[in-house]
């Protein structure tokens, strides 16, 4: 199984016909540039190659009503005049003589991948389309959107496949209403959206763009509107938002299918948004979303009007659906205030309607036949440091954009001047960090589980020299044995593989006995060998590594028992020790969600007496596949919620990603 790429050339052929400032924006070379990079990066190779098809009158309707598909059907026979006349009578909108049939294609793509990842013939994809949909309403084209894609896939999925769950996920920056009013009643879809709103001063001015708008009937609830109020807004921003809001909530909704509507006018550089996300921001919220629906992600291209952001971000997100290592985010890591502010706000609306919103602050979620919660609040950084605010709305109240911020008008110049430039920076680091060429190694004990692993996960056999291993070893009683002895040797081995860039991520079988005083060794060895900031994370009956303090590593090291609270870490060490009670699902999501802030670089030290099974399910989800699901959801204990409010109480201080709301005196402003 592997990533789908949806795509035809044919929908490159509607462009604009007249002098529209506002619409030029939405133009062939989107679609263009965003291929050829992925064709420059080898991306395109890796993915399964499919020809859109153009979607059928009946699967049309299943959003749309029949006078409208009418009515675009017959815009192939209008003249310049005439399609001029009719796009005058919609919101941001401009037809072409191909534009029934590029935007019947654009829907067909969503259908066959939604089709082939259900089919299993795929695990995920993505469907490179234009013109973008989740505008889009029942009889009305807006907002550059003709059908809307993403909503005729998802009822495509409950018709056709049986679905009774459906996450969509729009990170747009603009809100997809669209969606939103064709799914606001029915609780069998969950929408989430974050968007640019400024307090309902951007388009599309919409009241129930607001937080408070959470679905009607049945639906109330299943609608989650995250509205950006403030433009500037980051990597930090983002990533609080999934790991605030929308992760609690869709693992309590547990979909059977993750939609997402990607546009890319959020990221750094793009003239709508103003935003400064940067592309690599978007492969780990893709990683993110994987750790859902046994990873079945249909990813739909919506808009990004900034041709290399664009295209960088599409790599970005491609790259992570390949299960390749998302590049680590570096830099300081604190949402602004305004984003705390719009997170609480969502997350006192939606409380009523999600237990795992009840509790302020709440991390933990039971699971039946759990033997406890484990608190992982995962710090990722960017290296473009707080953004800053920029310019207010491009758009003036009558729906058309600033003369300042046209291309060509002096903030337009400057804030394009400003993010080239940063995102021409960004990219010159993401070339220093090559993908290293063994994504995933092992050390087993018991041979017959290399059988059940991917076919290009490395078994290795090496082991450290003698004379170094015995070294290290001999502080410690418990590595005394020659069995204790071994296996730190295929320990350190690995460990200097993945430091020296040759492997991405590892996994090693330990003694019971010799297991917390590998992981001293390991942690230890790993800070000598240029390690600059290590986590470990520790479950199970281990003893706390001893303190560093003394050895000059204080600020070196953060480690932690049964929960993490990541700091900008370059290396990821995890010790799954005796008793360490996880079932083999959580420790898969426990080593998803860690391979995101080093950039991949995860060591897993996994006790012999664990099952095989485990250590299998651990390699195949570090080497990019998804984790299996976690089943039925329910609530933490009263104990568990206690402790990890405690916890959290404890690390808020020094760790902003911890923050779900403002505090006195506005700490998180950027």
């Amino acid at each position: 199984m592997g990533t789908a790429l949806v795509y035809h050339e044919d929908m490159t052929a509607a462009r604009l016909l007249w002098d529209d400032p506002e619409c030029e924006i939405e133009c062939p070379e989107r679609l263009t540039t965003a291929l050829e990079r992925l064709q420059q990066r080898g991306l395109e190779q890796r993915c399964l190659r499919l020809a859109a098809r153009e979607a059928s009158e009946a699967e049309l309707g299943l959003v749309h009503s029949p006078e409208y598909v009418a009515l675009l059907q017959g815009t192939q026979a209008l003249g310049t005049g005439e399609l001029q006349t009719l796009s005058g009578q919609y919101d941001a909108v401009y037809f072409h003589p191909s534009t029934f049939h590029c935007a019947r294609l654009a829907a067909g793509a969503a259908l066959q991948l939604v089709d082939a990842v259900l089919a299993g013939a795929v695990r995920n994809g993505l469907a490179l389309v234009r013109p973008p949909g989740h505008h889009s309403q029942r009889a009305a084209a807006n907002g550059f959107c003709v059908f809307n894609n993403v909503a005729i896939a998802a009822k495509h999925a409950q018709r056709q496949h049986g679905l009774h769950r459906i996450l969509i996920v729009d990170w747009d920056v603009h809100h997809g209403q669209g969606i939103q009013y064709i799914f606001e009643d029915d609780p069998s879809v969950l929408y989430f959206s974050w968007h640019r709103y400024e307090h309902g001063r951007f388009w599309p001015y919409l009241r129930e763009s607001d937080a408070d708008a959470v679905g009607q009937g049945p639906g109330l609830g299943f609608t989650v509107n995250l509205p950006w109020n403030q433009v500037g807004m980051g990597n930090a921003d983002y990533v609080a938002a999934f790991l605030h809001v929308l992760l609690p909530v869709a693992f309590e909704f547990n979909p059977e299918l993750v939609l997402v509507s990607a546009g890319f006018d959020s990221a750094i550089g793009d003239p709508e948004g103003q935003m400064q996300a940067t592309p690599e921001c978007f492969a780990h919220l893709t990683q993110l979303l994987q750790m859902l629906a046994g990873g079945r992600v249909c990813a739909v291209l919506e808009g990004g009007y900034h041709l290399e952001s664009l295209s960088q971000s599409v790599c970005m997100m491609v790259q992570a659906l390949l299960g390749d290592p998302a590049p680590p985010l570096s830099g300081p890591m604190v949402p602004h205030a305004s984003a705390l502010e719009s997170i609480e706000s969502v997350r006192v609306a939606q409380a009523p309607h999600w237990m795992s919103l009840q509790q302020q602050g709440q991390r933990g979620l039971g699971r039946d036949g759990a033997s406890g919660s484990h608190a992982v609040a995962v710090t990722l950084n960017h290296p473009l440091g707080v953004a800053p605010v920029l310019s207010p709305s491009p758009r003036s109240p009558e729906g058309r954009p600033s003369p300042l911020l046209l291309p060509g008008g002096p903030e337009f110049k400057a804030a394009a001047t400003q993010d080239v430039a940063a995102l021409s920076s960004l990219l010159d680091q993401l070339r220093l960090n090559p993908t290293p060429p063994v994504r995933t190694a092992v050390a087993l004990t018991a041979p017959d589980a290399a059988l059940a692993l991917p076919s290009d996960v490395l078994c290795e056999e090496g082991s450290a020299p003698q004379e170094e291993t015995q070294a290290w070893a001999r502080p410690h009683e418990a590595l005394a044995q020659d069995r204790a002895l071994t296996a730190l040797g295929k320990v350190l081995y690995l460990l200097d593989r993945i430091l020296d860039g040759q492997v991405s991520s590892g996994i090693a079988v330990t003694p019971a006995s010799a297991a917390a005083a590998t992981l001293d060794v390991a942690i230890r060895c790993g800070l000598s060998h240029g390690a600059q900031r290590l986590l470990c994370l520790a479950v199970g009956q281990l003893d706390r590594p001893p303190d560093l303090t003394d050895d000059g590593y204080d600020s070196q090291v953060m480690c932690m028992s049964g929960s993490a609270s990541s700091f900008q870490p370059d290396l990821v060490l995890v010790a799954l020790g005796p008793a360490h009670g996880l079932r083999d699902p959580q420790a898969a999501l426990l080593a998803a969600l860690l391979r995101g802030p080093a950039g991949g670089r995860v060591l897993v030290l996994v006790d012999e007496e664990s099952t095989p099974q485990l250590a299998v399910v651990l390699a195949r989800v570090l080497h990019g596949e998804a984790a299996p699901s976690l089943g039925p959801f329910s609530m933490a204990s009263p104990e568990e919620v206690q402790a990890l409010m405690q916890l959290r109480g404890q690390l808020e201080p020094r760790w902003k990603m911890l923050q779900v709301a403002t505090e006195a005196g506005g700490p998180g402003s950027g």
